[in-house]
């Protein structure tokens, strides 16, 4: 709190009633009860009370400017508040004593202040040099004199605080000038007159004398400022009983105003300074004391008690009334009490004492007005639901039910008002308005959160699962139908939404926002479960691999007879799983078109050219993070991720391949096996027929016999191979098996021991080229068939080309001799592999 000052006497003796209440409300005064003091400083002029209030006490004012000349500043009575002390001091600045302004003969006006101080303060602090002890005609010695002369006639029930402060001290012991200042005191209250029933009186019955010296301010700052804080701590708590201002009056604080008033006219007024008459002066003390009483009855009264208990357990009935009762009892006791007493206190006493009544009064009314207020809301909020329920609007079912109940407040309020109170209900009614409106608002809120709660599940409803199946069986249109089922169940819940909202009267804002709330809903919904479904995109890859793999055009379940094209099968199988890849690959819930589908074809299917393979500087289109046709908050799967899920869907379905593969090339062998019984009995028959043309020739015969000697040799050795001989050409592995037998070799070299003949280096020629590459030529035949389709089939080497040329040309050449085909066989065989069979002799 800062200080604030103001006159409160100026030097013609006028009272600053208006000041004096803006002093009273500013440093509010009136709030502290019997907790505050009062503190006056006399003595001469010009001799630093000013300043020493301000340093004590944190006031401002004002102080003797010397290079102005020595002149009285302070005229009259000045009223400040000490802001840095507790509990609350008032310090009042008196005009010096000894004004030169004023003349030596005009004393009339000191000691108007100086009786006035002596009523209405708790401490005087008397200030006076230290030369003036000792001193016969000291500055201060006519003040004690007058001080003594008002006090004995004033007879006041309470000791009063004088504090005498000696400045300038000099070097001469604290102690010894407490003693010689005491003994000047006690001469000065010795030569008094006094009344004959006081002659006997003490000093310390009627004053409570305390010293303390400061030293010079301008030589010794530093020690002045530590008396200073000294004192200053004196002063705090300085109404404790045993503190400065121990023993003081109980006049309460919001009287001080009213107090100073009276006791400075009563003073202004009798200028031959008589006191106040005894009969005022008991008035005071006894109408305090009996308003006090009555109060302290009124808090304890057993009707009093009733009617609070009544309002605490809920009833109102009655209460404005009871209230006016009892308090028109008390108050005529009190005028009954007080009738002989000055009627001014009389009348000042018993406005405190109504005040005092109401004030304790005040907390029932309260509460019974908060039981109003609760009483109403109730009935707001019951009627206000069963309204709603009749199927009312919401907004209008609000204003008609708070008009009415606002009404109801008004005309029950008039059944609690207290006649002797001014009591006003604006507040509470205003409070209860609001209290319905914040009710209406919560209500509303409620019933718009269970609104949106309930289309928004509608929404997941109409969306979630549609959107499942339609992954389920995704292809081109899967998109566009979202789109639609989208965009349908938008305008649906808008509509119903809107229609809804009508009865709540929203602003367009708010109803914007709640729209706008349902429309991201519902996108987050596909996309929620667009995400859902592609955490499954593996998985629906193979399934729309197998679907596509298994099943034919018309959807059945394929029916394998070897002569199927799997490469083709296979390709188109996963141009299918494609297209599930593309269609997962984003969110297309606007009509955008994108090129993700030919952009993975491109990548994952087609083949590139020649051309492409040399261009090194060709991009990988699936080596970003980012569709550049697709946001990155709608993309499901990047082109990199793509990239890696193909990847892993071509090896989890490469099994498939091969074991179809597999199945197939067993279909063409049992095959062959059913052609290769008609082929051997057809060979049969040409042998025999053969055999009787050349019968008359036992060479002849001899050598048919060895040869089917060697066939069937040959045939039961590689029984298990011998399909593979007859895939493709008969005469081709009727002469493989020739070239297996373990004879021919013996035959060969017996052709080459007698000279050889050219029929007989050719037959040995043939057979070893078959027998030097018969297994390569095998794993060139079969090669084909284990490769599955979505590898690039190896390339027969040069060698194995050259061996199916040497397979033709045995059959449409004509024969050659054994060192040319043994250089032909050298050429296509540089590793000289020879089966382990053939060289098994």
């Amino acid at each position: 709190m800062e200080c604030c000052q103001t006159q409160l006497i100026d030097g013609d003796g006028n009272f600053n009633v208006s000041g004096l209440d803006h002093f009273v409300k500013t440093v509010r005064l009136g709030e502290c009860g019997l907790s505050y003091v009062v503190v006056a400083i006399m003595g001469p002029s010009i001799s630093g009370k000013s300043l020493l209030l301000n340093k004590i006490f944190q006031t401002n004012f004002r102080e003797m400017d010397a290079f102005k000349g020595r002149t009285q500043t302070s005229k009259g009575i000045w009223i400040a508040n000490s802001p840095g002390i507790e509990p609350c001091t008032i310090v009042m600045d008196f005009e010096g004593s000894d004004r030169r302004e004023r003349g030596e003969d005009d004393t009339v006006f000191e000691r108007q202040t100086t009786l006035f101080a002596l009523a209405v303060s708790d401490i005087i602090l008397i200030n006076m040099c230290c030369h003036d002890i000792c001193r016969e005609q000291a500055a201060n010695k006519p003040l004690l004199k007058t001080i003594f002369q008002v006090m004995m006639r004033l007879l006041s029930p309470r000791k009063m605080t004088l504090l005498f402060v000696i400045h300038d001290k000099t070097n001469s012991p604290s102690e010894h000038l407490e003693l010689v200042l005491r003994e000047d005191i006690q001469r000065i209250w010795d030569s008094v007159a006094k009344l004959e029933a006081h002659k006997s009186t003490a000093l310390n019955e009627l004053f409570h004398v305390e010293v303390i010296t400061f030293p010079n301010y301008e030589e010794r700052e530093e020690q002045f400022n530590e008396q200073v804080n000294l004192l200053r701590n004196q002063f705090m708590h300085s109404i404790a009983p045993g503190g400065l201002a121990g023993d003081r009056g109980v006049l309460p604080a919001s009287e001080f105003s009213l107090s100073s008033q009276h006791m400075w006219k009563v003073i202004k007024e009798n200028r031959e300074l008589d006191l106040p008459s005894h009969k005022v002066m008991i008035a005071t003390i006894r109408c305090e004391e009996i308003a006090n009483e009555k109060l302290s009855l009124f808090a304890c009264d057993e009707a009093w008690s009733e009617l609070s208990e009544t309002v605490q357990s809920g009833s109102v009935v009655g209460f404005g009334q009871n209230v006016d009762s009892i308090l028109d009892a008390y108050l005529e006791k009190y005028d009954e009490e007080t009738t002989y007493f000055d009627e001014g206190v009389r009348s000042t006493r018993r406005q405190h004492l109504h005040a005092n009544l109401l004030k304790l009064a005040h907390p029932s009314f309260r509460a019974v007005l908060k039981r109003l207020c609760s009483k109403i809301l109730e009935k707001f909020t019951i009627d206000l639901d069963q309204s709603l329920i009749a199927g009312r609007g919401f907004a209008s079912s609000v204003r008609d039910c708070a008009l009415y109940y606002l009404l109801q407040f008004d005309q029950d309020f008039s059944g609690l008002k207290v006649k002797h109170a001014n009591w006003d209900a604006s507040c509470s009614r205003e409070k209860l308005r609001l209290n319905i409106e914040a009710h209406a608002t919560s209500i509303s809120s409620t019933k718009l959160s269970e609104l949106i709660v309930y289309y928004k599940k509608q929404l997941t409803e109409e969306l979630a699962q549609p959107i499942e199946s339609l992954f389920d069986n995704a292809d081109q249109s899967t998109w566009v139908s979202i789109r639609k089922l989208y965009n349908r169940s938008i305008e649906k819940a808008i509509s119903e939404f809107t229609s809804t909202l009508s009865g709540f009267e929203l602003d367009s804002t708010d109803s914007d926002n709640l729209k706008m709330d349902l429309k991201r809903h519902a996108r987050d919904v596909v996309e929620n479960k667009s995400r859902e479904e592609t955490g499954k995109i593996l998985t629906r890859l193979k399934d729309r691999f197998l679907d596509v793999f298994v099943r034919d055009n018309d959807s059945l379940p394929r029916v394998w007879t070897g002569k199927e094209d799997i490469k083709k099968i296979t390709k188109d199988s996963r141009i299918a799983a494609l297209k599930v890849l593309s269609i997962f690959a984003g969110i297309r819930l606007d009509e955008k078109v994108d090129q993700i589908e030919s952009i993975l074809n491109s990548a994952l299917i087609d083949t590139p050219t020649a051309k492409e393979k040399q261009n090194t500087t060709l991009r990988d289109p699936l080596s970003s993070n980012i569709w550049e046709e697709i946001p990155p908050e709608n993309t499901l799967i990047s082109p990199s991720q793509c990239k890696s899920l193909w990847k892993k869907f071509i090896k989890e379905t490469d099994f498939i391949v091969y074991d179809k593969m597999l199945i197939e090339g067993a279909l063409r062998r049992k095959k062959v096996m059913r052609l290769l019984s008609w082929k051997v009995m057809a060979l049969s028959t040409i042998i025999f027929l053969v055999c009787m043309m050349f019968s008359r020739n036992h060479l002849t015969i001899q050598a048919v016999l060895i040869a089917a000697f060697m066939v069937s040799n040959t045939l039961w050795i590689h029984r298990h191979n011998i399909t593979r001989q007859f895939e493709h050409v008969m005469v081709a592995g009727f002469l493989s098996i020739l070239s297996r037998s373990r004879l021919t070799p013996w035959f060969s070299r017996g052709a080459h021991q007698r000279g050889g003949h050219r029929s007989m280096r050719h037959v040995s020629c043939r057979p070893a080229t078959f027998a030097s590459n018969g297994p390569r030529l095998r794993r060139a035949v079969l090669a084909t068939a284990r490769d599955p389709p979505h590898q690039a089939s190896p390339k027969p080497s040069t060698c194995d080309y050259e061996i199916l040329k040497a397979h033709s040309r045995t059959t449409t050449q004509p024969p050659q001799t054994s060192a040319v085909f043994k250089t032909q066989s050298l050429r296509c065989n540089p590793t000289q592999n020879v089966d382990p069979v053939s060289n098994a002799d």
